[in-house]
């Protein structure tokens, strides 16, 4: 049992670094990287990413409040931007660190169960992970040469439907059961109306669009421009590649991306690219967490001190914000 946590906590390390010397200790061509970089519009290449990010950022704030309050209690919007900003902080080092620790503070936030709570923290990324497919689907009913010319895209597409029909199946399943962990999952269930969530497949739609635009801007800002259809197609396989462990995605979006893009430039400016995206997501990550960490961990510490002294949560804004009904 030792050995197998053990290994748990360890492996991901040791993947992270493998990537990490192979992509820039072996891929990287550091004399050309610098090149490739110095053909960037700086000024305006940071702009269009930090538009990206806080894109991304309020976007699932807002997401992650509407799951929230219909599933687990009422929950102030700028409570939610404070504890998901505080750990932005965790996210320039892992996804899943920050991630678990954006839980954590949300399960002691609303005292709610903590299975409650992970399935409406997660219902936004099956939400977005279907949005996704969907995407990759369409750019290749679209995308030149058709299934012969993107095998990567049809894989990712194929594997994606496959994955939606057995979350599908397994939710059948769940709700027919009576017994063991699938009765919880059932009852769950019995209080999820599913249609009202339906409108984040919109939302969801809305913000894959800005995101393939800002990419499409970005690209062109660093003086690489990739194509809007392949955007379309090929970014949704990024994101997938990000569930690697690695730190600050550092490798693997290097890898993705000029694999994905092979077609497109030369390896250096691809990785060029990436790299330079990865840095700035970094100091983004950094920024945001330092300003948000204080004020989570202040009304954590409210949470707590309230329900030492009986009371269940501390006075307004933190469970409800004045001017909400």
């Amino acid at each position: 049992m030792l050995s197998r946590q053990l290994l748990r906590r360890v492996l991901p390390l040791i993947v992270s670094a493998g990537l990490l010397v192979y992509v820039f200790g072996w891929l990287t061509d550091w004399p050309k990287l610098v090149e490739a970089t110095r053909q960037a519009n700086l000024p305006l290449y940071v702009a269009v990413t930090f538009a990206d990010k806080m894109i991304f950022f309020l976007m699932w704030t807002a997401l992650q409040v509407t799951a929230i309050r219909r599933l687990v209690g009422p929950v102030s919007v700028r409570s939610l931007i404070a504890l998901r900003g505080g750990s932005e902080l965790l996210r320039s080092v892992s996804n899943p660190l920050a991630d678990a620790s954006f839980l954590l503070g949300l399960i002691h936030l609303t005292s709610g169960r903590p299975g409650r709570v992970v399935l409406a923290a997660s219902i936004p990324g099956m939400v977005h992970g279907m949005v996704l497919v969907g995407q990759v689907t369409l750019a290749l009913l679209l995308l030149p040469g058709g299934l012969a010319a993107n095998r990567d895209v049809a894989i990712a597409a194929s594997v994606g439907w496959l994955l939606i029909a057995g979350t599908a199946l397994g939710l059948r399943s769940a709700r027919r059961s009576t017994t063991g962990r699938l009765a919880r999952v059932r009852a769950w269930l019995e209080q999820l109306d599913l249609r009202s969530f339906v409108p984040m497949l919109g939302w969801f739609g809305a913000l894959a669009l800005s995101d393939i635009t800002v990419q499409w801007l970005a690209t062109r800002a660093f003086g690489a421009p990739i194509g809007f259809l392949s955007l379309v197609a090929r970014v949704p396989i990024l994101y997938t590649a990000f569930l690697i462990p690695s730190f600050g995605n550092y490798g693997t979006r290097e890898l993705a991306w000029a694999a994905l893009f092979a077609d497109t430039h030369p390896r250096h400016t691809l990785i060029a690219y990436a790299f330079a995206t990865n840095t700035l997501f970094l100091i983004f990550h950094v920024v945001i967490g330092v300003v948000f960490l204080p004020r989570a961990l202040a009304l954590l510490r409210e949470v707590r001190d309230a329900r030492r002294v009986g009371e269940p949560v501390p006075a307004a804004p933190l469970v409800r914000d004045p001017a909400e009904p």
